[in-house]
């Protein structure tokens, strides 16, 4: 399926999915993949990055730049970012196991509008880097290391669990006023018949000052 920006539809391919006009979100298989590293225990607490935070620029991107890495302290998540592009077919690209990815055709985190970005709950081999997503709670903060040193901080505002049936498309893709950030996983439970799961996990965050 291609990608329509007035649909907010994204298309994930082999494993990511479909997400279409109200019509689903990110949906995983357990496909094959190099042994992961099992991310850091919940009561592991990662250091917040240290280093200058940007103040949040004007409504266009161009003023503000690439994600490069993501870390989630209260869950042990410190991850480089790939970035996602579509294919040929106009699929989303798929990030690999280990990492998590930028969509490329969201907005870049600290611009006004939702950035989106992507990662596995998990493999054949075991936990992915979204493993613990669901773990987070308001208030947790989120930190994108950019590739000018800059950081991007987000504080979580809400946690929600869809089902692929009933994924809410432009609540979680449409325009929004501010900067924004939507970290998106699969949850639920495993349909062994089809390899993926039932359900989407998403994090909603808003950038703080």
């Amino acid at each position: 399926m291609r990608f329509t920006r007035p649909a907010a539809a994204l298309a994930l391919a082999a494993g990511l999915a479909t997400v279409a006009a109200g019509a689903g979100g990110l949906a995983l298989t357990r496909h094959p993949g190099p042994a992961v590293a099992v991310p850091a225990p919940a009561a592991a607490v990662l250091p917040a990055p240290a280093g200058p935070i940007a103040a949040p620029p004007g409504p266009h991107s161009a003023g503000v730049a690439r994600p490069a890495t993501l870390t989630i302290p209260a869950i042990g998540i410190r991850t480089r970012l790939s970035s996602l592009g579509l294919t040929a077919s106009g699929a989303l690209q798929v990030p690999p196991v280990t990492v998590a990815g930028w969509y490329t055709g969201s907005p870049r985190p600290g611009a006004t509008g939702p950035a989106i970005i992507a990662g596995h709950i998990d493999s054949d081999y075991g936990p992915a880097v979204f493993y613990r997503l669901a773990q987070l709670r308001p208030g947790d903060r989120i930190y994108i290391r950019r590739t000018d040193g800059t950081l991007a901080v987000f504080r979580v505002t809400s946690i929600h669990s869809y089902p692929k049936t009933h994924f809410p498309t432009e609540a979680v893709y449409g325009p929004t006023p501010d900067p924004e950030l939507r970290l998106i996983t699969c949850g639920g439970a495993f349909d062994p018949t089809t390899g993926s799961y039932l359900s989407n996990v998403v994090v909603y965050a808003g950038e703080t000052g």
